[in-house]
This record gives structure tokens, sequence and C-alpha cells, in this order.
């Protein structure tokens, strides 16, 4: 009995120095280390569904739970990403597209090809891009558990570039169950199958998402190269935190209390430069394009005189050297598609280029105003488009308009642009906005020009049916000189349209701690896979 109890006193003693060493290798950190990222984001994340809206905030939060069936590389050219293979026919008609092994949705069941049909025709309602390959497709549909089948009414050149495009609105793929939401409604829960799964429990509405890393994602072999290849994630958890002061989030930057700060004011860089332990860098190789964005629904908007006054109100360097400063930052560019890209052009620039108040005080009384106060709406917790409603406000006093600035968060923006009711019943007359130049390369990915009505147009609504004939003709364009006619083309008709006003091309550089590595150069950023936190 003695040495029986000597045995179980022994054993005891084992299983307590095992369990002690466990805890113990926990709270000294010698086991798995969790690791955080704290980034401060650009704008509050209050809209969970990217295919609902395009604001860019929604897309990050997109790029980090979902995947996409083709994503664009540093060459912006379409690679496969969640497709295994495909094959096109003879006849360039028919689209096969057959899933890679290994998906899975953070609920636990595997990606299946009704999913991702399901996503494409939800996408296909709402993005310009998916717009037009919807309308040239005549069936689209799951042959198996792992293909689906994309069969077309006429050769389209640009089905890889669709289904990877890379910026708003990207067509996620959603498990078919939240695919088939109204596309006009936002859906209810996030799953995804990317390398980053959200934390709904910890999402606290101006001020912090929560995504932790998917230990089942299988990345791509490839290396990572803009949002292709290999998305491997190398930290446990991310946060992101919603600072809308500025200098409160370079502070706690320069204190190590954040890695990254988004989307910091140019007049904050030169302290952060100069900072021990600070990086400063420019991720977006193409930089982003300014909007007014006006409502053509409603006066003064409503009539082409007072749309046209815009253009003439507009002085692109009085705009950038308000929101921007430093010109080194910024230039001015005339181009619906971007300056230093193959569609540049000055065609039917004449009345941007060429500031006339006087010329845009007649055009309003030409349009009918009457004193009516224009709405404008002002997002005030981001500093560039801020100042851009300010610039814009004072320029409309300064010919005689009266102007209400309405205050809001961009978030709440973001929701309340897509009001189509009149101003006066909270609606809107302008609303400003940037798009990343890698969105307005050409006709089809700048959702700008689209003359699409109130169906199809984006938030403002522009409608014309020349204008979208020409985009028709672009997309089924095979050659780079019709190309770039035809592209030249539509810059006139949406000059003469003024489907939104450009007040110019700036870039946006991104601070981060010295102890990031791996952030990934894209128009679209910040990508946070690939990314080791020492």
């Amino acid at each position: 009995m003695a040495i029986a109890n000597k045995i179980l006193l022994l054993r005891n003693a084992v299983r307590a120095l095992a369990l002690f060493t466990f805890f113990f290798i926990n709270a000294a950190g010698l086991g798995h280390a969790e690791t955080t990222l704290k980034m401060v984001a650009h704008a509050d994340l209050k809209n969970i569904d990217p295919i609902w809206t395009t604001a860019y905030i929604t897309r990050n939060h997109g790029y980090m739970v979902y995947d996409t069936l083709f994503s664009l590389d540093e060459n912006l050219e379409p690679q496969p990403q969640m497709v295994g293979d495909y094959s096109v026919s003879d006849d360039g008609l028919t689209y096969r597209f057959t899933l890679r092994d290994g998906l899975g949705w953070h609920d636990g069941t595997p990606v299946t090809a009704e999913d991702c049909v399901a996503s494409l025709r939800r996408w296909g309602a709402r993005d310009g891009m998916g717009q037009k390959l919807m309308d040239m497709t005549a069936s689209l549909e799951a042959l198996d558990i792992k293909t689906l089948v994309l069969t077309l009414k006429a050769p389209y050149g640009l089905v890889l570039e669709s289904l990877g495009k890379i910026s708003s609105n990207v067509p996620f793929m959603m498990p078919e169950r939240l695919a088939m939401t109204d596309p006009f409604e936002q859906i209810p829960e996030t799953i995804g199958s990317g390398p980053f799964k959200f934390i709904k429990d910890e999402w606290i509405p101006g001020v912090k998402v929560v995504y932790v890393k998917n230990e089942d994602y299988v990345p791509r072999k490839e290396p990572p190269s803009y949002a292709a290849g290999g998305k491997i994630a190398k930290v446990d958890r991310v946060e992101w935190l919603y600072i809308p002061d500025a200098a409160t989030a370079m502070n706690a930057l320069i204190a190590d209390e954040i890695d990254l700060f988004e989307a910091p004011p140019i007049d904050l860089l030169p302290i952060m430069v100069g900072t021990p332990g600070v990086i400063v860098e420019e991720l977006n190789p193409l930089g982003v394009q300014g909007w007014l964005r006006l409502n053509h629904l409603y006066p003064p908007f409503d009539r082409p005189e007072a749309r046209e006054a815009m253009l003439w109100l507009t002085d692109q360097e009085h705009y950038l050297q308000a929101v921007i400063g430093n010109p080194n930052y910024y230039r001015t560019c005339p181009a619906f598609f971007g300056c230093g890209t193959p569609l540049e052009s000055d065609v039917g620039a004449t009345p941007l280029m060429n500031q006339d108040l006087d010329r845009a005080r007649a055009l309003f009384d030409a349009a009918g105003y009457d004193g009516t106060p224009i709405v404008i709406l002002q997002s005030t917790d981001i500093q560039i488009l801020n100042g851009a409603a300010l610039v814009t406000a004072q320029l409309l006093r300064e010919v005689g308009i009266n102007v209400e600035l309405q205050a809001m968060d961009w978030s709440t923006l973001t929701s309340r642009r897509a009001v189509t009711d009149p101003p006066e019943e909270g609606g809107w007359n302008i609303f400003l906005t940037w798009w990343n130049s890698a969105d307005i390369l050409n006709p089809i990915t700048n959702i700008g020009v689209s003359g699409g009505c109130r169906e199809k147009a984006w938030f403002g609504w522009p409608c014309d049916s020349e204008i979208e004939r020409l985009r028709d003709a672009y997309a089924r364009a095979t050659d780079p000189e019709t190309q770039q006619k035809l592209a030249e083309q539509v810059q006139m008709r949406a000059y003469e349209l003024v489907t939104y006003v450009n007040f110019g091309e700036f870039r946006t550089p991104v601070a981060y701690r010295d102890t990031l590595d791996g952030l990934i150069k894209s128009p679209v950023y910040p990508f946070l896979w690939n990314i080791e936190k020492r």
C-alpha cells in the first residue's frame, strides 16, 4: 500500500509539473506567441457588404475575408486565384472554370460552383464592369460541385479582366445563401473563404474591427503580386482602429502603440519621416483621382447648363493646394482615364482647365437656378474630402449659389449617397470622393462615366444612351487603335454630360513601424497578408 501511495503521489507530481510547465510556457510566450497587427484605417467600417457599396473601407474589409476567382497581378494581368484550371472554347464563347482544391467557407462548409455562380450574378447586378459582362452572358451555370461554365452571346475580350477586377466592386465569392440576398440590400453576415475571419462579436463601429487568421486557408503557391498569388496570413490577429483625429493617430504610431497608419495627411508626413522607427512609403504606384459627383436627378444638376457650370467653376490647382498642399504629391490632370495611362487624353477638357467664374455664374442663371440650397455631403473624418467639400462650397458661394454643407463621417456618407429622394427630403446634390487609378483606366472600369440611369449608373445616376453605346463598342473592340478612338469619344461625351468633375490626381503614402516586413505594393492597399511583425 505504501508503495502504491508513493507511485500515486509521483504521478500526481508529474501531472502537476506538466500542467505548471504548460501554463508557464504560454504565459512567458515561449510557445506560440500571438502576434497582433494594429492599423488605423482611413474610415470607420459601418457597412460590411462590398457588393452593396463601393466604399474602399468596405472593399478592404472584403479583401480580408473573401477571395476571388481571378486577381490582377503587378502587370494588371488577371491570374487564377480560387480557380485551379480553366479553358476557353475555340469560338471564344464558352469559358469553363474548375475550382482549386482546399477551398472552404469560414463556417466549415466547402466552396461550391453554385456559390460562385450566385456570387457572380449578385456582383453583376451592381458593378459597372459586371453589368457589361452580364449583358454579354447567354448563360452562367454550375456544371458540378467544382465546375462553372460561362457562355457568351458574342466574343467579349474582358471576361477574365472582369472576374479579376481589383477594386470596387470586387467580385468577391460568398456562400450561395448570402449571395442570394437582394443586390440592393446588405448581406446580414460576413462568411468568406479568405485568409482572415471577421470576428463580429468584437466589432465595435466607431472604435475597432477585429480579424483573426484563418488556420484552414490554403494559399496559392505563387508569390504575392498585387491581389494575385499566395495570401499567407503571417499574423494571428488584426485590429482596425478608428481614430479620426490624425494627430492622435500619428502620435500612436510614433509611440509604437499601433503598427500602421493607412492614410496620414500629407502635412504630417515630415514629422513621421524624421521619426526613428517609422517608415513612410507609397504603396500605390498609380495614384488616385478626386471627384465631385453631381446628382443628375434633381435641380439644378438635372440641367446640362448647371453641370457645365461646375467645370468652369473648378480650378484643379486650387483644390489640390488646399487638400494636399505639397506639389510633390499631386498633379493637375484632365483625363477621365488618368494621366500617364494608355488612354490619357485632354479631349473635351477646355472648360475644366480654364476656370471662369463669370461663365459659371451665367450658366447657373441659364439653368434657372432659383436660390434653393445646394446640399453638399461633407465627410469630416477624411481630411482630403473634407477640404474638397469646403473648397466647393466656397466657389459656389462666390458665384451666388446658396450652399448647405451637411457634415457626417464617411461611413454615414456612403449610405446617404444611395438615397434617391430630393435633396430637401434627405437626398443630396454633390458629394466628394476619390478613386484609385486602377478603377478608372478605361470606359468599362470607370463607373463614373456610365450613363446607365437609375437602374445601372453609380450614385448620381447620369442617364445617356449615347455614352452607353460607346462604352459597349469599347467593350467589344479588340485592337488598341479602335479602343483609343472610342475612349476619346466616351471622354468627349462624358465632358458634355459632366458625369463628374475631376479635381485632380494625388498620391497618399502610408506610414508604418519598421517592425513590419512584407507590405505589398498595389493600387489597392493595404493588403494585410504577407506582412510579418517582428
